[in-house]
């Protein structure tokens, strides 16, 4: 195993430790068949009973895939490496979400993209007062994806749209409010409730967990606001709902939707909608996988990682520039015609 994924069993616990600090545990192949290869030697494994994962880092649980090196295989033409990445990584997703034994996840610090694929389709997932979720896709000219497309449409109203569109930042109290995180532990207690759990059983360390001490949600004040705005799959309607108003949420909203790729948006409304219609997580998870590949290869992906990763300007020119410039079909081709 590499330095990135560290392993032990403790106990009846399978732990496992994400340590690439540099880049905030972003996933890059190797990482995710190695958390492929332990879940499934730990899945029959009978002294394993509980997989506990957390960050080596206070910073980050999980900052995503690693998209710039997706950028790199895109840019260098090879094809089959972007297919691989995002198959991989999404079996492992897939993995998770149907694991026989417990699957702890303790997220302490950025959680975005990737890092949400290999926590929210787990069992269990416990924040910290440092938690921060975010789907930022679209400000890359991407789609949310490692099901995304399954959570975020189970959201009740429109609050899963809402973040799948303009890449909000959730504080714990969102989390929990929203269904994407189960319970609360102050930061100072991640030793003490690791510990609990190999010694006392994960009931009895999560029984002893307080989510009222969480920090207040952001969003859950205004969410018959957000529900209203995001009512639907109108992507022209949203933003013009979210222009009614100046509460901090709503200029925060317009400001995302006013600087995220249109093409991107527009792919995600659509994509949101078939989930939230899907029947099984595979089905999300296969959509995706021929959406991710249709949009790597399209200008915006490369173009808006620029902008954001690589060259940090934040200033990309998208193509289409407008959500007028979309069109329907091309749209629908990205889920209708084969990769």
């Amino acid at each position: 195993m590499s330095s990135y994924v560290e392993t032990a069993i403790d106990g009846t616990v399978g732990r496992i430790v994400l340590n690439r600090p540099s880049a905030l545990n972003a996933l890059d192949t190797p990482m995710i068949r190695e958390l492929y290869a332990v879940l499934v030697g730990w899945k029959d494994d009978d002294a394993v009973q509980t997989v506990l994962v957390r960050s080596a880092s206070d910073k980050a649980f999980c900052a995503g895939g690693d998209i710039r090196s997706v950028r790199e295989s895109v840019l260098a033409d090879k094809n089959g490496e972007v297919y691989g990445f995002f198959s991989e990584e999404y079996r492992l997703n897939q993995l998770i979400a149907d694991y026989p034994k417990p699957y702890v996840s303790v997220i302490d610090g950025v959680n975005m993209g990737g890092g949400l694929g290999i926590s929210v389709h787990g069992a269990v997932r416990v924040v910290t007062e440092r938690a921060m979720f975010a789907m930022p896709e679209t400000a890359i000219g991407f789609i949310p994806d490692v099901g995304a497309s399954w959570f975020l449409p189970r959201i009740p109203g429109g609050a899963g749209l809402y973040a799948g569109l303009t890449g909000a930042r959730l504080n714990a109290g969102d989390a929990l409010e929203l269904g994407l995180a189960t319970h609360f532990v102050h930061s100072s207690g991640l030793d003490a409730f690791a510990k609990s759990v190999v010694g006392d059983g994960l009931d009895a360390a999560l029984g002893a967990l307080d989510a009222t001490q969480a920090p207040e949600s952001t969003i859950a004040a205004v969410r018959p606001e957000i529900d209203e705005a995001f009512a639907g799959y109108d992507l022209p309607a949203i933003v013009e709902r979210v222009a009614q108003g100046d509460e901090p949420w709503r200029v925060a909203a317009r400001e995302a939707l006013a600087s995220a790729s249109p093409w991107s948006m527009s792919v995600s409304t659509e994509l949101l909608r078939r989930g939230g219609e899907s029947a099984t997580l595979a089905e999300c998870l296969g959509r995706e996988l021929r959406a991710a590949v249709k949009m790597t290869a399209c200008p915006d992906f490369a173009e808006g990682v620029r902008a954001v990763l690589v060259d940090k300007d934040r200033n990309p020119s998208w193509t289409p520039a407008t959500i007028a410039e979309v069109s329907a079909d091309a749209v629908r081709d990205v889920f209708d015609s084969p990769i």
